[in-house]
């Protein structure tokens, strides 16, 4: 079996878009193979392997880490990652990796959505760091993203050694070309990229643009539920990996690598997606967070937003995490004799809040897209005129939050900025100013 095919008859088996399809459930152990025969039968490595291919294994942890955390795959890939070219040094603009230009702030910051300009730019290009904290060296940390394309990464791709992406789209539509296969995403869906695999975006209208988060440390896994119980937040049943889809011409691609925050690249004769098959449990995701299970109070009072948590970087049980994602999905509010508003808040873990979809515009200003940074023990809550509503309505009858997605990820870190973020035509230097003119009431009431 293993000499009866040469992989060029296959040419390419790589998915038309809107026919993509998938396996789920996150941690899963799987396998896929674009041509029947592809994966080797009870073992990964045999002399020989079907149809020609390599076998390569990718490690996503420590060989020796516990086996409910330990993520690594086998590709079986028309030729192997390894080559004899060089890398060199690229150019990466505004992509950038700590330490940054602008230290921590304690006052309260936000932008709008980046600017739609008439600027040439695929995915890569078009990113723009706005803040971030730790090292990928040490493992610690991790850094904000805008991204704004106009075009698909064309003959180009991407793997980036310092961190996993958590790419969210705001506006237009992806589809995301990895190792592994194809995933389409569109706004209210994440996407995770796992530390060192290969990846291209190509877009399916002519503009993007949406939000990514670098996690250096431990990789996102699914909270523990605890006394929720065995169901609830996002179900690991509606993450989806992608099945195996390759190219198998021979087309001159751009590989740009990140290492250690800088950038290298190097032109290979060939597309690097050129994985038949794969089986493993190391893979890229796509989740809808509408899926999102919320739970929340039935009596009074808020509960904290880690209730909220769909993803999770371990760092430390008492100072916090490394990075927490959360999702504020369509939902239910309740709560009797309750204010209808998250409240006043201090705490140890930086926030860096956005908007994803959903918000109405008003006044001609559109808030979707929009992103804000709280550093750690700067005082928070409802601005002022959002509080005197909320404390003065007539009624605290449940109501329905319809349409809007948003997200919330905490860090135990502080963020530093960018120069380049802080002199965006987004940045809103009069936040701070909605929090002003709360009213005395003591002691009368």
């Amino acid at each position: 079996m293993n000499d009866v095919a040469d992989v060029k008859q296959f040419k390419s088996a790589e998915k038309a878009p809107g026919t993509v399809k998938y396996q789920v459930g996150f941690g899963n152990e799987f396998e896929t193979e674009a041509v029947a025969g592809a994966l080797p039968k009870g073992q990964n490595s045999p002399q020989k392997v079907p149809l020609g291919l390599y076998s390569e294994l990718v490690s996503g942890a420590a060989f020796y880490a516990p086996r409910h955390l330990n993520r690594r795959s086998y590709l079986f890939r028309i030729r192997p990652s390894a080559h004899n070219l060089e890398f060199k040094p690229w150019d990466s603009g505004d992509f950038r990796t700590p330490p940054l230009d602008v230290p921590p702030y304690p006052n309260r910051l936000r932008w709008t959505q980046r600017p739609q300009e008439d600027v040439s730019a695929d995915f890569l290009e078009g990113l723009l760091t706005l803040c971030g904290c730790g090292s990928p060296n040490t493992h610690s940390g991790l850094a904000v993203h805008l991204f704004r394309a106009t075009k698909s990464m064309k003959n180009r791709a991407f793997s980036n050694a310092d961190g996993e992406f958590l790419i969210i789209p705001q506006q237009g539509n992806l589809r995301i070309v990895t190792e592994f296969g194809v995933i389409e995403a569109e706004p209210s869906e994440l996407v995770l990229i796992p530390r060192g695999v290969k990846f291209r975006v190509d877009l399916q209208g002519t503009f993007a643009r949406g939000l990514v988060f670098e996690n250096y440390g431990d990789p996102w896994t699914l909270p523990e539920l605890g006394l929720i119980g065995s169901n609830g937040l996002a179900n690991a049943i509606d993450f989806e990996a992608p099945v195996a889809s390759f190219e198998g011409e021979d087309i001159q691609t751009q590989v740009i690598h990140k290492l250690a925050g800088k950038f290298w690249s190097v032109d290979l004769d060939h597309s690097p997606f050129d994985v038949v098959a794969w089986r493993g449990s190391l893979t890229p995701y796509k989740y809808d967070m509408r899926k999102f299970v919320a739970i929340s109070t039935a009596t009074v009072d808020h509960p904290d937003p880690s209730i909220f948590c769909a993803l999770t970087s371990p760092a430390h049980a008492v100072s916090g995490c490394n990075a927490d994602f959360m999702i504020i999905p369509p939902r239910w509010v309740v709560g009797d004799n309750t204010l209808h508003l998250p409240g006043f808040h201090r705490n140890t873990v930086t926030e860096i809040s956005s908007i994803v979809c959903g918000l109405p515009i008003k006044n001609g200003v559109d808030m979707n897209g929009s992103i804000g940074v709280t550093n750690s023990w700067s005082a928070h809550g409802p601005d002022a005129s959002a509080f005197e509503v909320a404390r003065e309505a007539a009624s605290l009858d449940p109501h329905r939050v319809d349409n809007l997605i948003s997200i919330l990820v905490e860090t135990r870190y502080p963020m530093e900025f960018t120069q380049a973020a802080m002199d965006m035509k987004g940045y809103l230097p009069d936040v701070t100013a909605s929090w002003s003119g709360f009213r005395k009431r003591f002691p009368d009431g």
